[in-house]
């Protein structure tokens, strides 16, 4: 089965965790858990983010946006990465200044 583009986009974000070191997983609701997670959540330097990952133009939903906004309003790092901005990974970890209109869409 090909891949699709967002889990291209999931699998470079991987990658990039990987050589940082992260702590990360994919959350699975299944029926059982919260609707509108980001694709990867995880613990980096004791810091909690979630990375909701989109391919080309994808657009995050309201729930998924509403979880970005409560992890932010929690003290954690939430952001939405695409092909474009796959390069800011460690960037956004670090809490370096990354320009804010590449952490998320706004079409």
């Amino acid at each position: 089965m090909a891949a699709t583009p967002e889990s291209k986009v999931k699998k470079k974000v991987a990658e990039a965790l990987k050589k940082l070191g992260v702590y990360y997983f994919y959350p699975v609701t299944g029926g059982y858990g919260r609707s509108g997670v980001p694709d990867i959540v995880g613990c980096y330097n004791g810091k909690f983010f979630g990375i909701e990952c989109k391919a080309g133009k994808g657009k995050t939903t309201p729930l998924q946006e509403m979880n970005i906004n409560q992890i932010r309003a929690a003290g954690g790092i939430a952001a939405v990465v695409n092909e474009d901005n796959l390069h800011t990974v460690a960037d956004i970890l670090n809490e370096r200044e990354v320009d804010e209109r590449q952490l998320t869409f706004d079409f």
